[in-house]
C-alpha cells in the first residue's frame, strides 16, 4: 500500500532536488533541462487536452560513472549505474509482457497533473508495482510530456536517483511478471542494441538486456536519454528484431 506521507514528503511544493547527486548524473540533469519535446518523440500530447494523464519513474541507481562514445569516464563497481525496470504481466489488456518503467495513471489524490501530480504518481505507482521505498528516492528532473497513441496515455517521465536502495520485487503478479535492474553499460553496449520491427511496419530502437527485449515507449525514452546524455555509442541500426503480431 502507498504511504502517502512518504510520497508527498518528497514532492510537496514542487520538490525536485539536484543537491548531492553523483557527478555521473550531470549529463542526465543537463539533458532534462534542455531537451525539447520533439527531440524525444514524434508522438506528443494532443493539443485539445485529450488523453489520460500518467507518469513513469526513470530511476537511476548504482555505480559512479559511465563511459560514452568519447571514451570519457569509467564504470566502477560490479555493475555500475543501473536503471530500474519491470516486466508487465502477460495477462494485461495493454502492453502485456512488455518491459517498462514503473508507472501508471494519475489518481485524484496525486494532485494537479500540471503540477506535482506526476511526481507523486510516479513514486506511488513505483511503490505499488515494485515495493520500493519512496523515502530512498530523490526526484531531480522531469522530461517533457509524451504520448502513447495505442493506449491514449499522456506520460510524464520523472527522473529519480535511488539514493538509498531498498528491496524490490513483484508486488502483484496480476500486474507485474518481474522487477529487475539493467546496467547502463549494457544499454550502451552496441552488441545489445537492435531495431524492433512491428508487423505493421513501425520501427524503433530496442535493447536485448537481462533476458528481455525492451522496445516501444520505454526503449524510445532510454534511447533518447543515452543520446542526449552523451552516453550513446555507435550501433548497427540495420540489426533487426521482428516483433510478435500481438505486440
Amino acid at each position: 500500500m502507498t504511504r502517502a506521507s512518504d510520497t508527498q514528503g518528497h514532492t510537496r511544493g514542487g520538490i525536485l532536488s539536484k543537491e548531492g547527486l553523483p557527478g555521473w548524473l550531470d549529463p542526465v540533469v543537463r539533458a532534462a533541462e534542455t531537451v525539447q519535446p520533439r527531440q524525444l518523440s514524434r508522438f506528443l500530447p494532443p493539443e485539445n487536452g485529450a488523453g489520460r494523464q500518467s507518469a513513469v519513474l526513470i530511476l537511476f541507481g548504482g555505480g559512479e560513472d559511465v563511459r560514452g562514445e568519447g571514451g570519457q569516464g569509467s564504470i566502477e563497481g560490479a555493475r555500475g549505474p543501473e536503471l530500474l525496470l519491470m516486466e508487465r504481466a502477460g495477462s494485461l489488456r495493454s502492453h502485456a509482457g512488455q518491459p517498462s518503467f514503473p508507472g501508471g495513471a494519475l489518481d485524484p489524490e496525486d494532485g494537479d497533473p500540471q503540477g506535482d501530480g506526476p511526481l507523486r504518481a510516479a513514486l506511488r505507482e513505483a511503490e505499488e508495482e515494485t515495493g520500493l521505498d519512496p523515502a530512498g528516492v530523490q526526484l531531480f528532473g522531469v522530461l517533457p510530456k509524451l504520448y502513447i497513441p495505442v493506449s491514449g496515455f499522456v506520460v510524464t517521465p520523472v527522473l529519480g536517483w535511488w539514493r538509498e536502495p531498498s528491496p524490490v520485487g513483484v508486488v502483484d503478479p496480476n500486474e507485474t511478471a518481474r522487477v529487475f535492474t539493467v546496467p547502463v553499460a549494457d544499454l550502451t553496449d552496441p552488441a545489445n542494441r537492435v531495431t524492433a520491427v512491428h508487423p505493421r511496419g513501425h520501427r524503433g530502437p530496442a535493447f536485448l538486456v537481462e533476458s528481455a527485449l525492451v522496445w516501444g515507449f520505454t526503449a524510445g525514452v532510454i534511447d533518447r536519454l543515452l543520446h542526449f546524455a552523451g552516453w550513446e555509442r555507435p550501433w548497427d541500426r540495420e540489426k533487426q528484431v521482428p516483433l510478435d503480431w500481438r505486440a
